[in-house]
């Protein structure tokens, strides 16, 4: 298909989404009032972006973005660090930082996502199996957490009821943080020392709520994802119950110590910058997903999310035909990047993960997945999951790369 053709076919599909946009823009509005007023109720200032060194004592950039992300999700407290280095890492301090010997988690969303999974069961690595935790899981069913399962398995002996919000590589919608209120529900009222805890991944400002409006008790993110707004240059960040934010911080540093330290010489700047701008960001992110499903859809492909409902995370999954179509889809999305165009992707043993993955990320931030990317085990079905994208029009020129490179490999 010529160039002209596909352009015409994106725009007409723009115009079918008018409407679905101005819903989001609404979402976008809100989220960015919540950011703003977090701000001004910190009195945030230009002295709060200068970094520190050593011990870090009196941080007052540190202790400040503390408090505006606990504004944001209405929790009592939170940890916001660049020394945490991924989502996985976040994720692993704050389970180790709850747990004991005995107790088990409960995952309602099925397996957690792949480098979470060896966190919690992989034997011989200090995973969490081997320091005493139990695991168990309760698959989704249609789509949807199983509500009665979750009432069965609810034994005195479950500490954590987990929640994947994002959907990892299963071919699923993202978890909608309404539907997390049921489980809290039921978890509070059976288990009162029990932590609903959510892994809150790529779902940030996509929703006019957080999990941690619908009873989540602890909520844990990566700032190189949707709160960093891709100027965050690395970091994560622990919400949650003052207690339980109390025991991350013991973890985090050491028993005796908890938040009182924490230096960090480069600055906060762009953790502050990034975080106002990631509601706008998000929301470019999410129009391009709901183009990308449209216009997939129409050429014959299976696209999640549809375009006609909620969006929960910033991930559009596309199930191709053959492995060398998804290895083209991978490949031609770096291609498109403003970063490492040049560079071919190629199939490899990523730390952490069960398959071959292969990825794109020509990003300004390494990994940074709030930027445009892509990445893919190498498995049947044939699944890309397509994240991200700092600009909407960047999203849309990638889009229009891959669409012409997908009916070059049909023959059209």
């Amino acid at each position: 298909m010529q160039e002209y053709a596909i352009i015409d076919m994106i725009e007409k599909t723009e115009e079918e989404l008018r409407q679905t946009f101005v819903m989001h823009d609404r979402i976008a509005l809100q989220n960015q009032k919540k950011v703003l007023d977090a701000f001004v109720k910190n009195k945030v200032a230009a002295h709060h972006f200068n970094g520190t060194t050593g011990y870090g004592y009196d941080d007052i950039g540190r202790d400040t973005l503390c408090r505006i992300f606990a504004d944001i999700f209405h929790t009592d407290a939170a940890i916001v660090s660049p020394h945490i280095m991924s989502g996985t890492h976040a994720l692993t301090l704050a389970l180790f930082a709850i747990l004991e010997r005995g107790d088990k988690i409960l995952s309602v969303t099925g397996s957690p996502y792949d480098t979470l999974e060896k966190v919690i069961t992989q034997r011989g690595i200090g995973s969490l199996v081997d320091n005493g935790v139990e695991f168990e899981r309760i698959e989704l069913k249609n789509g949807k957490i199983d509500i009665d399962a979750l009432s069965e398995k609810l034994t005195k002996d479950v500490k954590v009821v987990f929640v994947g919000r994002s959907r990892g590589y299963e071919w699923r919608d993202a978890i909608d943080p309404q539907d997390i209120v049921q489980v809290a529900d039921i978890v509070h009222a059976k288990l009162p020392n029990a932590v609903v805890f959510c892994d809150n991944c790529y779902g940030e400002f996509v929703s006019d709520i957080e999990p941690t409006d619908c009873g989540v008790d602890m909520a844990v993110g990566s700032l190189i994802k949707n709160p960093g707004g891709g100027l965050a240059p690395t970091g994560g960040y622990i919400v949650g119950r003052a207690d339980l934010i109390e025991k991350v911080a013991f973890r985090l540093t050491a028993p005796s110590i908890g938040m009182e330290i924490g230096s960090y010489e480069a600055g906060y700047r762009n953790f502050y910058q990034g975080l106002f701008m990631a509601p706008h960001v998000v929301l470019g992110a999410k129009k391009g997903s709901l183009l990308i499903s449209a216009v997939l859809r129409k050429m014959g492909y299976d696209v999640l999310p549809d375009e006609n409902s909620r969006i929960n995370d910033i991930i559009t999954s596309v199930r191709l035909d053959t492995e060398a179509e998804l290895i083209a889809f991978v490949q031609e999305v770096q291609r498109c990047s403003p970063v490492d165009s040049y560079v071919t992707p190629e199939a490899w043993d990523m730390p952490g993960y069960n398959d071959k993955v292969i990825m794109a990320c020509g990003s300004f931030v390494q990994g940074a997945s709030l930027e445009l990317s892509c990445d893919s085990p190498i498995r049947a079905p044939y699944i890309a999951y397509l994240q991200g994208g700092l600009t909407y029009e960047h999203i849309k020129l990638t889009l229009i790369s891959i669409v012409k490179k997908m009916y070059e490999l049909r023959g059209e």
